[in-house]
């Protein structure tokens, strides 16, 4: 009876298998009893020197018990539910420029980590309408799961000119043991899931990275331009002036489009593709009844100018932890150095000069169309076929009368500036100070004047000309790029 060992051995392995896998012990005791089942079996059935067809059969068969048996636990063994905020944390992120708030009549821009208040760590650029501010909380998205709320202090931009809608800085905490990616403002300290779930987040920008405080800034000028809207079509300025700036040295221009003619789009993106201009979406048309003038008395409307204050203070932020300076202008004007043939040159002796300042002013001056007399000038070029006037062939300027006010724009250290205007900083860290025009001045050249002066109380001032050699070829350049110029690109 001996030889019928193993064959028993064999039956009472298989037997305490199907017990061990029957009564759902662990993964760890079943793998050693499938393992031990193996060597019994194996063994008992070598020694009974069975068919080889048998052994692969019964080999077979091992192998698909051992996978069930170790699979089954994955699926069947008893897992720890997660906390429902790592579902919903953050579950809808705003991919657009201006985001509506759930529950009130604001619209969200932007949220940054700023510091540089004491008791806050986050600000968010909003447009809030001015009647219907109410308390606000702020929540965090921390690593995928979410925040206790805090509180926020909801500050009003002075400037509004009247308007319904104003610029807006919620600022709030972080909460202890929160490394926040996303942000949202509820109106309930503590909302039910619905609420959360239905909830917009924003992205946290101008984080500092760990061993990044203090690292070479990519940009050393950014030019802020706002806003692009209707049908706007002045290739020829655009381009003269762009090409202007990169010969100032400035490195990144950011526009804030809400719309514009076809052949300026195309221009462009052009600048775009190379990475010069940084086009921002600014749909303002399809949340607010945006103005196209500056006071709401005399022209109406939901928020001043297409909401030019917005996205003045929102490109501050944006450029804070890139550039060094920002320029804070319109794209018929040009800040142009009178004694340095460059931006960097300017800034480096005006801050030699005033080392605690980080706002400098620089007057405005108008340099009107008026006829320009080729005959005591001399010709200028002529591009066909290209909408828009030639900067060129302005060189009237007018003297300001300082008697009265007299609006200025801005060369500024970001990091120095918490809220700004359109002529002037609201908010600030550090000194202001107002460059003498005979050192920079702004050419300001629109497209049309209110007041037409006689030609005896303007000045010639050709200092554009200055760089004509350089800025003749590098328009022709890019117009003939996107194909904008006819075959005969300009003549003199």
């Amino acid at each position: 009876m001996t030889e019928g060992k193993p064959q028993t051995e064999t039956v009472s392995a298989f037997t305490l298998f199907l017990q061990s896998f029957a009564t759902g012990s662990n993964i760890r005791k079943r793998t050693r009893t499938v393992f031990q089942l193996g060597i019994n079996v194996v063994c008992g059935w070598m020694a009974k020197e069975l068919t080889r067809k048998f052994f692969f059969l019964f080999a077979a068969t091992l192998v698909f018990l051992i996978f069930i048996t170790v699979r089954t636990p994955r699926i069947y063994r008893s897992i720890p539910k997660p906390r429902w905020a790592a579902k919903i944390c953050p579950f809808c992120i705003s991919e657009e420029t201006i985001t509506p708030l759930n529950n009130t009549k604001h619209l969200l821009i932007s949220a940054f980590m700023d510091q540089r208040v004491n008791g806050f760590d986050i600000r968010i650029i909003g447009l809030f309408r001015r009647d219907s501010i109410q308390p606000l909380y702020c929540l965090f998205c921390c690593e995928g799961h979410l925040s206790t709320t805090t509180p926020t202090n909801i500050l009003q931009h002075s400037d509004n000119f009247g308007f319904p809608f104003v610029t807006t800085d919620v600022m709030c905490q972080i909460p202890q043991d929160c490394t926040p990616s996303h942000v949202t403002l509820l109106t309930q300290t503590e909302p039910d899931r619905q609420r959360i779930f239905n909830q917009t987040w924003l992205p946290i920008r101008n984080k500092k990275s760990e061993g990044n405080e203090g690292g070479k800034l990519q940009f050393n000028f950014t030019v802020c331009i706002s806003n692009l809207f209707g049908d706007y079509n002045n290739v020829l300025q655009y381009a003269q002036t762009l090409e202007m700036y990169r010969m100032l040295g400035v490195d990144r221009v950011v526009i804030y489009n809400t719309s514009c003619g076809p052949d300026l789009n195309r221009l462009l993106q052009s600048y775009v593709q190379e990475g010069f201009v940084e086009m921002v979406p600014w749909p303002i048309d399809k949340h607010l009844n945006p103005s196209s003038g500056w006071l709401f008395s005399k022209y109406g409307g939901d928020v001043h100018y297409f909401g030019q204050l917005t996205t003045l203070n929102e490109c501050i932020y944006r450029s804070m932890d890139r550039s060094r300076y920002v320029l804070l202008n319109d794209i018929d004007e040009i800040i142009m150095p009178y004694q340095h043939n460059n931006l960097m040159s300017l800034m480096n002796m005006l801050q030699q000069q005033h080392p605690k300042t980080g706002v400098f002013l620089i007057e405005n001056h108008i340099f009107p169309k008026k006829p320009f007399e080729e005959s005591k000038r001399g010709p200028l070029p002529r591009w066909r076929g290209v909408s828009g006037f030639n900067i060129l062939e302005h060189i009237y300027r007018e003297e300001p009368d300082r008697k009265i006010y007299h609006p200025h724009k801005l060369i500024i250290q970001p990091k120095s500036v918490e809220q700004t205007s359109v002529h002037e900083v609201l908010k600030m860290f550090g000194q202001m100070f107002k460059v003498p025009p005979d050192i920079c001045r702004i050419i300001h050249s629109p497209i049309s004047t209110p007041t037409q002066r006689p030609v005896e109380q303007l000045h010639v001032d050709t200092r554009l000309w200055d760089f004509k050699d350089q800025l003749l070829p590098a328009v022709t350049k890019v117009l003939g790029r996107v194909g904008l110029l006819s075959s005969e690109p300009f003549k003199v």
